[in-house]
């Protein structure tokens, strides 16, 4: 059992580092746009190569585990991912920027599946929700990776020596963490996953719950801060506080979150917190001053924050292929990522903001309207029995 735990710290390691790449990468972006001397749109072209990599790359995470075993595989791929961030600093126009944010993406949707399929086998054999503590760790690590990369962007450091230090490290951590995660090997019988498939009908249905989420959360993200600033004309200080404090809400939230799930099950935790998301949405909408406003952004953090790692563990219980499943709601995800905010961006120079926050208020009903579909994850979370586990191995 001792061990058991040490490979849910191990992996909740991984988590971070994971995380912490992507909070050093987003807070060089003006530095990378300036040194590859691309326009806004440009910038946001090369930008969407990120999600494709990843869409494309996630399938093979499965075949990977199962030809090399999950620790090789995930102490791989997090290297693989951790060293990608080297790449986007360097490229010194938009075509090599584009083959950079193609490996970047591909790199982290590697990482991400195998990572989460890992939680999902410790939350199956500890018999307890995990995955939501292991995503607050993961924005635990990009809120420091962001803190890190905002004091060398005050300090006017080149981000090429900045990622550069940050990927030597992170990838240290993350292979020392590898050590202790487990190591599952494929049976003699065992078929290997297809090199790429369509995910199972089960993973489409609990992807569309997590569209919702992460569209929210993407729309927040991206337009929080402008919506302060445009419809309530707040200062930029507080504007971006706003920001922050999603972010930071939804992080508390993540790491809070698994006792709430233990206790309460995915589905009831999930339609609570799209009842949740709903208000806050409504609060953003009917907002008339920044407080207000503000309020309904942590409304709307809270209510979203674990249904993105309910998602991933339903998909990790819900057939004999976590990877497969895992991959395929990843993809969804974060295609509705890397929709929301332009879509957002869309319907606001078409109509406002006040109407694009009133779609994401409706998506948010979503949750609460469809959190049956995460019912797997509350099935089969106690199927094994903590002191029949297997562990790994902890020798050196």
């Amino acid at each position: 059992m001792r061990e058991l735990k040490r490979a849910r710290y191990a992996v909740a390691a991984v988590f971070a580092v994971h995380g912490a790449v992507t909070g050093s990468f987003a807070t060089r972006v003006p530095w990378i746009q300036d040194h590859a001397s691309v326009s806004a749109g440009q910038l946001g072209f090369a930008l969407a190569f990120t999600a494709f990599g990843a869409s494309v790359s996630m399938p093979l995470a499965g075949r990977i585990s199962h030809r090399f075993g999950s620790r090789s595989a995930l102490r791989g791929l997090i290297a693989l991912w951790t060293l990608a961030l080297i790449l986007p600093s360097l490229a010194p126009n938009l075509l090599t920027l584009c083959l950079a944010m193609f490996t970047y993406g591909a790199t982290a949707g590697m990482a991400d599946v195998a990572m989460n399929a890992l939680g999902v086998e410790v939350e199956r054999r500890l018999g307890k929700s995990i995955i939501s503590g292991l995503h607050g760790m993961w924005s635990a690590g990009a809120l420091i990776g962001s803190a890190a990369g905002t004091l060398a962007a005050h300090l006017g450091s080149d981000a090429r020596l900045h990622h550069a230090l940050a990927a030597a490290s992170l990838t240290l951590l993350g292979v020392i963490a590898c050590r202790w995660v487990l190591d599952l090997q494929p049976t003699e019988d065992e078929e290997p996953p297809p090199r790429f498939a369509l995910p199972p009908r089960s993973a489409l249905l609990i992807g569309a719950v997590g569209f919702c989420a992460v569209f929210a959360e993407g729309a927040s993200l991206d337009w929080s801060a402008l919506y302060l600033r445009d419809e309530l004309g707040t200062s930029a200080g507080l504007a971006a506080a706003s920001t922050t404090g999603f972010m930071l809400t939804m992080a508390l939230a993540r790491l809070v979150g698994d006792s709430v799930v233990n206790r309460f099950g995915a589905v009831r935790t999930v339609r609570v917190g799209g009842v949740l998301a709903v208000l806050g949405g409504l609060l953003i909408v009917v907002a008339d001053s920044p407080a207000v406003a503000m309020s309904g952004f942590g409304l709307l953090g809270l209510g979203i924050a674990v249904v993105v790692p309910l998602c991933f563990a339903a998909a990790g219980h819900s057939g004999p292929n976590p990877s497969q499943a895992i991959a395929g709601v990843a993809t969804i995800t974060y295609t509705s990522g890397l929709i929301a905010p332009s879509a957002i961006g869309a319907l606001a120079q078409a109509t406002s903001l006040v109407v694009s926050f009133g779609l994401v208020t409706v998506l948010a009903g979503g949750l609460a309207a469809f959190a049956g579909v995460l019912r797997a994850g509350d099935r089969d979370r106690p199927r094994v029995s903590p002191a029949r586990a297997e562990v790994p191995d902890l020798r050196p």
